[in-house]
């Protein structure tokens, strides 16, 4: 009787214990991973986790090792696709217990957002860099078409080269596109105009006369190599990126708004992923001088983001001032586990007319401003550069952008770390992986 209360009650608890050496035969049926055509990503063959795309999906896909344990799908869907006892189901173990056999566990086939094509385009571009991440979003249902970083690993050979990789100063095992915190540098300039628009501070006709410098307190606000962008309208300050100009808007917020602005975008709070995102870190609201909250509005400071960040301001513009849930599971099937995941709206910081606003500035941007080299012939593509200063090394590049500009249906959030200049580094990448990644939707 008591072999079948183990068998019947305690099945669940056991089999999720770590220290349950049954866990390792558990492995030889454990679910399959897969991208949306179906295309296997992660599955067992032999009692053998095998990663059939290698380095391509790593990040995203994680692994499942005995000895290491696991990280990325493989982790934050490991009891779905565990095959337990509990996935047999109590009848299976009475059958067991009476002698008809048991039946093999078998776990959950987990169903990504994941395009192949999408992926290999953005592996293949940040692969050229030495640290880099992005991501790509359909922005009218928050699904995850690719995401990606490098230094990467391989999940085949993780066992047999563990201590050099948890050894390489280059953490090839961090996912820095759902854990890398950055300076936004002027791709914040998005969030900054689009508060000033809704607050009625600013419109597109505004005028500013940036003279290359402002000077804050103690402070003195300039341009990238001290470039002076003279008079210009808010489109043509936010075109050129004018760190100026945009320092004075952020004085025009103020303090207050401007953190409750924020906290209508969701900066500093959870992101609602199906894998572990990092919090944003905004300073403290007491600690914001005028001359702190200057360079809050082209995104310096001590504010700090992730690109899923960056994906998901970009998609709130282009989705017309909501923020979708981001998700990269689709569907999960079991013997027990039925989901199928529906879009959501997670966020709303700003006005269908305040949003469209901003994305005809974003426009402005590829046409004729600091992101050319985003063009795509016969598209019309809205974004943002950002030149991200910090204080270890060289500048990081960004590109925020988003196509076809007036019916999105692809957002591209790219960071190239230590790289220099957005408009020359990171806004090819997203020209690339736009290109792939509008061949592959559908209106």
């Amino acid at each position: 009787m008591r072999q079948l209360q183990i068998a019947l009650f305690d099945a669940p608890r056991l089999d999720a214990d770590t220290r349950n050496p049954r866990r390792a035969d558990n492995a030889t049926g454990r679910g399959t991973i897969v991208a949306r055509d179906g295309t296997p990503l992660a599955l067992t063959r032999n009692g053998r986790r095998v990663y059939p795309l290698g380095t391509i999906a790593a990040h995203v896909i994680g692994y499942a090792s005995q000895r290491y344990g696991t990280a990325g799908l493989e982790d934050a869907f490991d009891r779905v696709l565990t095959a337990s006892a509990a996935n047999a189901g109590p009848a299976a173990e009475i059958s067991s217990l009476l002698g008809g056999g048991r039946t093999a566990p078998q776990g959950a086939e987990i169903v990504t957002t994941i395009d192949l094509d999408v992926q290999r385009a953005l592996a293949a571009a940040l692969g050229q860099r030495a640290r880099a991440a992005g991501i790509v979003m359909d922005p009218r249902s928050g699904a995850v078409l690719a995401l990606a970083a490098t230094p990467v690993f391989d999940p085949n050979t993780l066992d047999r080269n563990w201590k050099s990789l948890i050894a390489d100063p280059a953490s090839p095992l961090l996912d820095r596109s759902t854990s890398g915190l950055y300076p936004p540098g002027s791709t914040f300039k998005i969030v900054t105009a689009g508060d000033a628009l809704e607050a009625g501070l600013v419109t597109p006709a505004t005028i500013f006369v940036d003279r290359g410098g402002l000077t804050v307190g103690n402070f003195v606000v300039r341009n990238d190599q001290n470039e002076v962008t003279g008079t210009q309208t808010l489109t043509g300050a936010f075109a050129l990126s004018s760190n100026v100009d945009f320092a004075a808007i952020a004085l025009k917020i103020g303090v207050d708004r401007w953190f409750d602005d924020a906290a209508r975008w969701g900066l500093g709070q959870p992101v609602n992923f199906d894998l572990p995102v990092a919090r944003d870190r905004l300073p403290a609201r007491d600690e914001v001088s005028p001359s702190v909250l200057a360079q809050l509005g082209f995104g310096q400071a001590s504010l700090l983001v992730t690109p899923m960040r960056m994906a998901l301001v970009g998609a709130t513009i282009a989705d017309g001032g909501r923020t979708p849930r981001p998700y990269v599971v689709r569907s999960i099937a079991g013997s027990e586990t039925h989901l199928a995941t529906q879009p959501e709206q997670i966020a709303a910081p700003l006005g269908a007319d305040a949003a469209h606003e901003v994305r005809d500035l974003m426009i402005a941007v590829v046409q004729h401003g600091t992101g050319t080299s985003a063009a795509l012939p016969g598209v019309t593509v809205a974004g943002k550069t950002g030149t991200a200063t910090n204080p270890h090394g060289p500048a990081h590049a960004w590109f925020v952008a988003f196509a076809p500009a007036q019916a999105p249906r692809v957002v591209v959030a790219v960071i190239v770390e230590n790289a220099g200049y957005g408009a020359a580094v990171a806004a090819p990448i997203v020209r690339e992986v736009l290109r792939v990644a509008l061949a592959r939707t559908r209106t």
